[in-house]
């Protein structure tokens, strides 16, 4: 689902210094060019569909919570649809032309209704009062990046026991694939240790795709492996920022990329580096001739 990002305005509306989310180090992993076009050019990407319904499930499940115990039925969550996405198309006016077609609009909604029955399948929405809903949070590593993202939902134990909750509308990874997305909840838990001064002590992947849970108990071992990791990261986009060298990695998910036509690898080429926008968004000043 779209995300807050490394740069620009918090969430208060003041600007933020540059860094990093789970998001943009994985656009870096994946491929430097990508990471440079989201980042720095900010060139715009038509909005995904499936994004999208991300997007709307998200905060179907988000205002759920409003409701009392007792209350959160899939009756509910249905309720709530159309007051979501009206929302969403009020607030991103492209999200209406995704479908010109509206014959489309009608099974597109019907598969996030399908995702909500998955939910209720998987928890018990009575059963829960989560401490915190879309929770951003921030931190700044010392001689590092500012890191900060926003956390879907955040359970606190009677004992004050910290549980990081994230929901997936996709399928949960193959057997032996799930270090990506535990990167993801491992860069949560750096942070909630940071500024809270506690280690959470599960963290909970919600599949809606096919129903699926993924549940780690995180050590501090890993949560520093996982801090060192996220240094290294910043540390090669760093090296890119002053060397101009931002390149691109070919790989399967280059047939969903946006940006192809602009890409080396597939004949195009980049728009010109500005070294103000660089500034910008990584706080380095590139090398200029």
């Amino acid at each position: 689902m779209p995300r807050r990002e490394p740069h620009g305005p918090g969430r208060d509306g003041r600007a933020t210094r540059p860094g990093l989310s789970p998001s943009r180090a994985a656009d870096f992993q994946q491929c430097p060019l990508l990471f440079r076009l989201r980042v720095i050019d900010r060139l715009p990407e038509p909005p995904s569909p499936s994004a999208v319904r991300g997007t709307l499930v998200h905060r179907v499940l988000e205002l759920l919570f409003d409701a009392a115990a007792g209350d959160r039925d899939l009756g509910a969550a249905r309720a709530l649809l159309p007051t979501a996405w009206d929302e969403l198309q009020s607030r991103h006016p492209e999200y209406t032309e995704m479908f010109a077609d509206t014959d489309e609009l009608e099974p597109w909604l019907a598969r996030a209704d399908e995702l909500l029955a998955t939910y209720f399948a998987m928890e018990d929405p009575n059963r829960l009062e989560p401490a915190e809903r879309e929770l951003w949070v921030e931190t700044v590593l010392p001689d590092g990046p500012a890191l900060r993202g926003v956390i879907d939902r955040l359970d606190v134990a009677p004992d004050g026991a910290i549980r990081v909750v994230d929901y997936k509308t996709g399928k949960s990874p193959t057997r032996g694939y799930e270090a990506g997305a535990l990167f993801q909840m491992r860069f949560y838990a750096v942070v909630l240790r940071r500024t809270r001064g506690e280690l959470p002590r599960m963290l909970q992947l919600v599949y809606l795709g096919d129903g699926q849970l993924i549940r780690h108990q995180p050590t501090e071992a890993e949560l520093d492996a996982t801090e060192q990791k996220i240094r290294a990261i910043w540390s090669s986009i760093e090296h890119a920022a002053l060397t101009g060298e931002w390149l691109p990695r070919t790989s399967r998910l280059c047939d969903w990329c946006a940006h192809r036509a602009v890409c080396p690898a597939f004949g195009g080429e980049p728009p010109e580096l500005s070294p103000a926008e660089v500034l910008r968004a990584i706080g380095v000043s590139p090398v200029t001739s």
